[in-house]
Parts: C-alpha cells; structure tokens; sequence
C-alpha cells in the first residue's frame, strides 16, 4: 500500500486536477449498457481518452444502467470538459448504433428538448474529488462490488466491464487502466 506522504507527493505531479469518482446514469435507469456493443463504446471513448493523455483512468465499472469511473483529467483539461466530451461522444455512438440496427429502442430516448432531439446520459452526473487514499480506496472498493451487489457475479474479478481483475490480477484487457498504487 502507499503511504500518505507517498499519496501527497503523487499529487505534487497533478496539481491541476485530483482524481475524480465519477458516476454517469442512462436516462431513467434504463438498460442500455446491457449491451456488450454500448459497453465498447464506452471502452472506445476511454481509450482514446487515455492515448490522447487526456485523462488517466484508475478503475472503471460498466453496469446495465450506469457507469462509475475514478479518473483524473491530465493537463490543461477540466473535469467538466472531460465528462462533456465524453458523454457526447458514446451518446452520438449508442444513437447511431441504435439508428444502424433499426432498433425500436431509439424512440424511448426521444426528448422534447430545444438542445437535442435525443438524450441518452441523465444530466449533472456525479462528480466527487478524491483528496486522500482513504477514500480513493473506499470508492475502489464501492467500484468493485458494484456486480456483486447487483448479484451479477458472485466475485467482483468475475465481471469482465470492471477494473477489479486488473488490481487483483494485473489483467487488462481493455489497454486503458493505470493502477493508481505504482
């Protein structure tokens, strides 16, 4: 484990931003990340997100409904920018996937709005600062059970769309995770 002073000078080379617990939720809880394709989008994005040294990602759960995210923005780049950009990005791909596949889907993303025509992320996601590693590690924690607690699996590293088998295992498979405690 890292010790607290370790965890302060980390921060010394971030002293922008701290990491982020960030939450996203599909519009009315609906299911649309039920779909192994919708979660690639989701994968896509922070990919390019990490190749482009826009943010670091530290763990990452996808569940049917809603996402949950420790990042950190690198740079010049906000927090809020980061989420803009992102959740643009997957709704533009979820809606022309949805468009692509015919899907009778679509319509119940359909919003009466002067901005959109359609909207897939519920607004003002959850977005907390991580100041200290008690609580970057709760929140790791709260990321991690997360399938478990739905009862999706019964071993939190079981859950392919989650960073648990990377900090147990070293393993990732999606090539965007950093782990927080190197």
């Amino acid at each position: 484990m890292i010790s607290m002073i370790s965890f302060a000078k980390k921060m010394e080379n971030y002293p922008i931003h701290w990491p982020q617990f960030y939450t996203a939720t599909i519009l009315e809880w609906k299911p649309l990340l039920i779909s192994n394709t919708n979660k690639w989008i989701i994968i896509d994005s922070l990919r390019y997100l990490t190749q482009s040294k826009i943010v670091k990602v530290y763990a990452l759960v996808i569940m049917s409904n809603h996402i949950h995210l420790i990042w950190q923005p690198m740079s010049s780049y906000t927090p809020k920018k980061v989420q803009h950009v992102f959740l643009k990005y997957t709704a533009q791909q979820m809606k022309f996937g949805l468009i692509a596949s015919d899907s009778p889907f679509l319509k119940e993303y359909r919003v009466n709005s002067k901005d959109r025509e359609y909207q897939f992320w519920k607004r003002n996601s959850l977005s907390i600062e991580i100041f200290t590693q008690k609580v970057f590690i709760q929140k790791l924690n709260y990321i991690h059970q997360n399938p478990v607690k739905a009862k999706m699996v019964k071993h939190s590293i079981d859950y392919y769309f989650s960073s648990a088998n990377f900090y147990e295992n070293g393993i990732d498979p999606f090539g965007i995770l950093t782990d927080y405690f190197l």
